[in-house]
């Protein structure tokens, strides 16, 4: 039994440009990734007040890019990749239903950073809590009170009350 090459040279040749198109999308959006993350975190440089909030920016821009790139590089390949964005869109749905507490307290505590309407030693009231802010991150504000206990405010608590400020040393 002999094998014929010539039939099957030009699938060959085919698949070999898929995938040699499919290599050359991914490095283009892992270039494409990591020169948005250098450029926002070089302007991170330059706001220090805000450098958390945009380092986490920069790695979500990276990895968004990134796998905007997977599925390019899936569909340069030949994939059908309408099922996997419907499902993604689907999946992402479920997940913000599902986690909207956290996904609420993740987004006040990003506007809380980025707008700084108090910072670490202002003294706040709060929900009926009285304190010195210790931390802000993402998901909680801490307020130490005048007998040092520590409390953990939901930032979407904070972002959705009234809340008095004075300044740090008063």
């Amino acid at each position: 039994m002999t094998i014929n090459i010539d039939a099957y040279l030009p699938q060959v040749l085919h698949l070999l440009t898929s995938i040699g198109g499919a290599i050359l999308v991914l490095i283009a959006f892992w270039i494409a990734g990591s020169v948005a993350r250098s450029v926002i975190a070089r302007v991170s440089e330059r706001d220090k007040n805000r450098r958390d909030v945009l380092l986490l920016l920069a790695n979500v821009a990276r990895w968004g890019i990134m796998g905007f790139g997977i599925v390019t590089a899936l569909g340069t390949l030949g994939v059908d990749v309408t099922g996997l964005i419907a499902g993604l869109g689907l999946t992402g749905f479920a997940l913000g239903f599902a986690l909207k507490d956290i996904v609420s307290s993740l987004m006040a505590g990003l506007l809380i950073l980025l707008n700084r309407p108090f910072v670490g030693g202002d003294k706040i009231t709060v929900t009926g809590i009285t304190g010195t802010v210790s931390k802000i991150d993402l998901r909680y504000t801490e307020v130490v009170d005048e007998n040092n206990n520590r409390h953990l405010i939901p930032n979407a608590n904070v972002l959705g009350n009234v809340v008095m400020v004075a300044p740090a040393g008063q």
